[in-house]
C-alpha cells in the first residue's frame, strides 16, 4: 500500500515505530504491534505499527513516522512510500525457547542480539529475553556466544600502550566507590586503563552518576580514545558510547525490573571489557548478607564462572571475593561518595579508611597481576605521595571539569534508638531509602555513615544523615528508613 509520509516530533531513541490509520491497518489486516517495512527505492526499514483508533494523528493515506526512521532512510515530509506488512523477527521463536528451558545455539544468539541492536525487537519482547536469562540461566557455551556476538555489534576500541587494565564490582554494597580511587593509581603507575562505567540499576549511585558529579561521562569512542592516549585512563558512562550497544539495550530494560541475570552479568561485562581491548581484569565479587549474593558459595560459584569466561575470550583474570555485609565508605549517593573519594585521594583524614584500605588491596591486586612486586606497598606510596590525586584531576580536566559537589539541601539525622553496639548495617534497606530520597538522579541526595558495624552507640546519638533536595522526598525516605529499620543496635 502506498502511504503519504507524516513527519512526527517524537523520538524514541530506540525501537522503530509507526503510526497508521485504523481504516489503512483494516486493509493491510494489521493490528498494534505488527511489523511492516516502509520502503523507498532500494532503501526499507522494518517498523512496528501503532494505530491511530480515531484519526486524530495520521488521516486515510497517510502514515506518521517517528523521527527515528527518518534519521534511517532519509525520509521527506509528505512523500510517498512503499508500505508491506512483514513477519515477526525470527529471535521471538528463539526467546520462547529460552523461555522453555531449551539451550540456545550460536546463529540463534546471533539473531537475539543483532536484532536488540538493530531495535527489531519491542520493549516487551526484549524484557521476555531479559526475563528468559534470568530464570532460566546460560550455561557457559551460550554465555561466551552471547559474549562474542555483544562485542561484535559495536566499536573495538585499541590502544598503543600496553597492557590495558580494567576493573569491575559486581556491585550489591552501598556506597563501595573504589573505582575512582584505583584508576589513577594505576593510570599514575603508567598502565593504560580505558574504564567504562555503568549508571546504577539497583544501587544509589552508579560510578558514572558519582563521576557524573564533577566531570563529564558521556563522552563519544573516539573522544575517549583521546582522552585514554593522552592522560593514560579514563572513567566514562559505557552507555555513551556504540561499545557493545546491545548490552546498554539491555541494561534499560533491567533498570525498571531491578533484575541482573547472573549469565546476562557474566555476558554483559565480558563484552565490554573486550570492546576496549583489555588484557588484564580484575573482578570484584562482593559477598554477605544484604549484598547482591549472600552466600560465599555464590560468589565462588560466580568467581569460577568469570575464570572460565575469560580463560575462553583469551584474557587474564583475577576475581576477589569481598566482605559485602555493610556499606564501603561512608557517603553513599554520587555526590557524598564523590567527596569520600576526593578525601581519600588528597590524604584527608576525613577519607574513610575502609574506602581506602580496599582500594589499595584491590590496586595491589592488578599490580601483582601485572608482575609488579610489593603491589599494595606501590600502590600506597602513589596515593600517600599525591600522584593519584594528580592523575584523577588530570582525568577529570580531560573529560571536561563540570560544577562543584553540592549536598542535598534537606536533611533528616537517623539516631541510635538505644545504647548498644551497631551489629548490622543492611545494604538493601540503605539502598533503598537513599534512592527513595531521590538518588542517583539527584546527585546530592544520599546518605551520610557516622558509625559502621562493631561501633558502640548512645541512646539519641546520630549513626547517619539522610540528605535529599527535595522535601516531600525526603520525608519519604525517613518513613522507609522507620520501616526498614536498616540500622541493627544490640
Amino acid at each position: 500500500m502506498k502511504l503519504r509520509i507524516k513527519k512526527l516530533g517524537i523520538r524514541t531513541g530506540g525501537i522503530l515505530i509507526a503510526v497508521m490509520n485504523k481504516e489503512d491497518a483494516k486493509l493491510m489486516d494489521l493490528r498494534g504491534l505488527d511489523r511492516i517495512k516502509i520502503i523507498k527505492g532500494k532503501i526499507f526499514e522494518t517498523v512496528i505499527v501503532d494505530i491511530d483508533e480515531h484519526g486524530d494523528v495520521v488521516k486515510k493515506g497517510e502514515i506518521g513516522v517517528f523521527h527515528d526512521i527518518f534519521d534511517k532512510i532519509n525520509l521527506k515530509n509528505h512523500e510517498i512510500v512503499e508500505t508491506i506488512p512483514t513477519r515477526r523477527p525470527f529471535s521471538i521463536a528463539f526467546i520462547k525457547k529460552k523461555l522453555d528451558g531449551c539451550k540456545l545455539n550460536q546463529k540463534e544468539l546471533a539473531q537475539i542480539v543483532w536484532d536488540i541492536v538493530h531495535n527489531k525487537l519491542d520493549d516487551i519482547e526484549l524484557t521476555y529475553f531479559v526475563s528468559s536469562c534470568y530464570t532460566r540461566s546460560m550455561d557457559m557455551d551460550e554465555i561466551v556466544w552471547m559474549t562474542k556476538e555483544m562485542t561484535s555489534h559495536g566499536d573495538i576500541l585499541t590502544f598503543k600502550k600496553k597492557p590495558i587494565v580494567d576493573l569491575h564490582c559486581i556491585g550489591g554494597v552501598a556506597g563501595n566507590r573504589t573505582t575512582p580511587i584505583v584508576v589513577p593509581i594505576l593510570a599514575a603507575a603508567g598502565y593504560t586503563v580505558p574504564k567504562t562505567a555503568s549508571r546504577s540499576i539497583t544501587s544509589p549511585s552508579g560510578t558514572a552518576d558519582t563521576m557524573e558529579t564533577i566531570t563529564n561521562v558521556a563522552i563519544s569512542a573516539k573522544e575517549m580514545k583521546k582522552i585514554v592516549e593522552k592522560v593514560g585512563a579514563c572513567i566514562v558512562w559505557g552507555g555513551a558510547l556504540n561499545l557493545a550497544p546491545a548490552d546498554d539495550k539491555i541494561i534499560k530494560v533491567e533498570k525498571p525490573l531491578m533484575i541482573d541475570a547472573e549469565s546476562q552479568l557474566l555476558a554483559s561485562i565480558m563484552a565490554k571489557k573486550l570492546s576496549v581491548s583489555a588484557t588484564h581484569l580484575l573482578i570484584d565479587i562482593p559477598a554477605g548478607n544484604g549484598a547482591k549474593l549472600t552466600r560465599i558459595n555464590e560468589a565462588t560459584n560466580l568467581k569460577e564462572e568469570f575464570e572460565e569466561l575469560a580463560k575462553r575470550v583469551h584474557m587474564k583474570i583475577k576475581v576477589m571475593i569481598t566482605d559485602g555485609e555493610e556499606p564501603i565508605g561512608n557517603g553513599i549517593g554520587p555526590a557524598l561518595e564523590m567527596r569520600d573519594i576526593l578525601w581519600v585521594l588528597k590524604n584527608d583524614k576525613r577519607g574513610p579508611s575502609d574506602l581506602k584500605e580496599k582500594s589499595l588491596n584491590m590496586a595491589a591486586e592488578i599490580f601483582d597481576m601485572l608482575g609488579k612486586k610489593d603491589g599494595k606497598q606501590l600502590a600506597k606510596k602513589i596515593l600517600e605521595s599525591g600522584k593519584a590525586y594528580e592523575k584523577f584531576m588530570e582525568i577529570v580536566e580531560a573529560q571536561g571539569r563540570r560544577h562543584e559537589l553540592n549536598i542535598g539541601t534537606f536533611e533528616y539525622n537517623v539516631v541510635a534508638a538505644k545504647t548498644g553496639k551497631l551489629i548490622h548495617l543492611d545494604n538493601r534497606a540503605i539502598s533503598k531509602i537513599t534512592r527513595i530520597a531521590g538518588s542517583p538522579e539527584d546527585k546530592g541526595a544520599g546518605l551520610y555513615l557516622y558509625k559502621h558495624v562493631g561501633d558502640n552507640v548512645k541512646k539519641g546519638e546520630k549513626i547517619a544523615t539522610l540528605y535529599s533536595d527535595n522535601e516531600t522526598k525526603l520525608k519519604f525516605a525517613v518513613e522507609a528508613h522507620k520501616s526498614l529499620d536498616g540500622f541493627v543496635v544490640q
